[in-house]
């Protein structure tokens, strides 16, 4: 099961059904869908919402999992954050590297709260002894590559080996 998780502005918790309209209405934008997967493409129908949502609840938890990012205080969320297993290229099997990664509605660009949410997912992941996290960005995701700096994450250089594409690796490793 997936953990509800707190940072000193934000709740991380598990996705709902009726967290479908904001769901579909960040992931139908292309200023959000740009730099995410192989092919990046926007949702057009409100259905696919529920069905992304069935999809990122079928983690298993309690390490791997896709949290709604929730300002406290605040009902709506306003992102996504996720630890899971980076997909091998070529046969998409998931490899043993963890990735953390994140996705704003734009509204909350530049509010530091994919900082806030990357880091505690961190946390997390040390809490449960893994000795290093990996993100990956597109190539001209500067604002995602200024997070993973920020969270104090090494730049590694580009790899092909990860979701069928040429992306900037970063790695973090766990404190000593």
């Amino acid at each position: 099961m997936l953990p509800t998780l707190h940072s000193e502005r934000l709740t991380l918790r598990p996705w709902t059904l009726e967290d479908a309209e904001t769901v579909f209405d960040m992931y139908s934008r292309w200023d959000v869908m740009r730099f995410l997967g192989t092919n990046p493409t926007v949702m057009t129908e409100p259905e696919q919402a529920e069905e992304k949502i069935a999809i990122w609840n079928a983690f298993p938890g309690p390490l791997h999992g896709v949290w709604a990012i929730v300002p406290t205080g605040e009902d709506r969320p306003v992102g996504t954050a996720l630890l899971k297993l980076l997909p091998h290229s070529g046969t998409k099997a998931p490899s043993s590297d963890t990735e953390v990664g994140w996705h704003l509605h734009p509204d909350a660009w530049g509010s530091g709260y994919a900082t806030e949410a990357g880091g505690r997912l961190l946390a997390h992941a040390w809490s449960h002894d893994l000795a290093q996290v990996f993100a990956v960005t597109y190539p001209e995701n500067t604002p995602s590559q200024a997070v993973c700096l920020r969270l104090g994450m090494a730049p590694l250089g580009m790899t092909d080996s990860y979701y069928d594409i040429s992306c900037a690796l970063f790695r973090a490793d766990r404190p000593a």
